[in-house]
């Protein structure tokens, strides 16, 4: 969807749904009646329409930060903000309707059908059935649930990744401005899980939510999240950051040691190709032929050129040693393998090096040929994106 297109945080659409909303925490506190500190203080912006990770060890209080939004858990002190109104004045009911909320396990009703769960809360607020019906239709068809195919079946006859997408529609159903997401995806195995991660992205691509994502997987936070917030036991936010930045220049020794030592690995998950950083080998056309190759090579002191195709389209390489003797170029030329789109990550630029054992990686727009990524120019991409990270603080309340 054009973000020219998409209605404004806590406005409602052309079409009846309501746009992202922005959740601000001004001084929120849980202290249990035992003294126990559960979230020491937060102030917090999750933007309207991002996807913001809460992640951290076990007990830091990710949970508790969550549930206190649609107000399962009362906090002891300040202010939480869903569209600009405090949501500790407001009936917690009619707010929970508000909010879409995922869970590990589920939560699916077994007695019901997956049509039927889905369709729970615009029943509770009273949609006729026409429009409840087609609205179940549509958002089972968005995770890829066929109705006609899995509309009438129960829960117990789901996989654990499909039960896990319907929880997402139920979820979705009433068109909340904001989801609540705990652990949703830890539940099933690796496989499955890489899987229902790479469909809620492109879920998310389309409904642009508020989403607040609970995950003790850091793997699993820069893989989602727009913005992650690392907490530390005793419920405190010791960085809220961008994924790159958390990575490239963590702010604290426990953001460090919490995100790994391979976080320059990670890092390359979450970072694009820059054109600029880009190399240009020499470029040679199939139909030219082998004398003219290579000297075009010999001139640049090259070992090998770039063929492209009449439309300036990748058509594959050629060596100076292939381009000895007679002959044109398209007699000579290897198939070129190795190639990534100008959008993909690093990651993927470095993993389709290595998979295919290729001393560089050709960058294409389309079919139109950019440049290549060498090991060298990828490492120098990495570092210029790691100096020019600037590391938020937690606990600086955000414009």
């Amino acid at each position: 969807m054009d973000a020219s297109a998409r209605p404004s945080a806590g406005t409602t659409a052309a079409d009846g749904t309501r746009g992202a909303e922005e959740i601000r925490l001004q001084g929120v506190s849980k202290t249990y009646a035992d003294g126990t500190v559960g979230v020491r203080a937060l102030d917090l912006t999750f933007a309207a329409g991002e996807l913001t990770v809460l992640v951290g060890p076990s007990g830091c209080g990710k949970t508790t930060t969550m549930k206190m939004i649609n107000r399962i858990i009362e906090p002891s002190t300040g202010r939480i903000l869903l569209g600009g109104n405090d949501v500790t004045r407001v009936d917690p009911v009619q707010l929970r309707r508000r909010i879409g909320y995922v869970i590990q396990n589920v939560g699916l009703f077994p007695h019901q059908s997956v049509r039927r769960n889905v369709a729970t809360v615009p029943r509770l607020l009273g949609w006729d059935r026409k429009r409840t019906r087609d609205r179940v239709e549509e958002l089972l068809t968005l995770i890829g649930l066929d109705p006609a195919t899995f509309g009438d079946r129960y829960p117990h006859q789901l996989s654990g990744g499909q039960r896990q997408r319907a929880g997402v529609a139920r979820a979705l159903a009433a068109d909340p401005a904001v989801l609540l997401m705990d652990e949703p995806f830890s539940a099933v195995d690796p496989v499955v899980r890489e899987r229902l991660q790479t469909e809620f992205l492109r879920l998310q691509d389309t409904v642009r939510k508020t989403i607040v994502f609970v995950t003790h997987d850091i793997e699993e936070a820069v893989r989602l999240g727009d913005r992650i917030a690392v907490m530390s036991e005793g419920g405190s936010v010791e960085q809220f950051a961008p994924p790159a930045d958390l990575l490239g220049t963590p702010a604290t020794p426990f953001v460090a040691d919490f995100v790994g030592a391979d976080r320059g690995l990670k890092r390359l998950a979450v970072t694009g190709i820059d054109p600029a950083d880009l190399e240009h080998p020499p470029v040679v056309h199939v139909d030219d032929g082998l004398a003219d190759a290579r000297a075009s090579m010999q001139r640049t002191g090259a070992r090998w050129a770039v063929v492209l195709d009449d439309r300036q389209g990748l058509h594959g390489w050629i060596s100076v040693e292939r381009a000895a003797g007679a002959g044109t170029v398209a007699q000579a030329c290897k198939r070129m393998e190795a190639w990534v789109p100008v959008d993909a990550t690093l990651k993927t630029a470095f993993s389709t090096m290595l998979q295919l054992e290729a001393g560089w990686v050709a960058v294409l727009d389309g079919d139109r040929f950019l440049g290549v990524l060498t090991p060298a120019s990828l490492h120098a991409a990495l570092r210029r994106s790691v100096e020019g990270s600037v590391p938020e603080i937690a606990g600086a309340a955000r414009g």
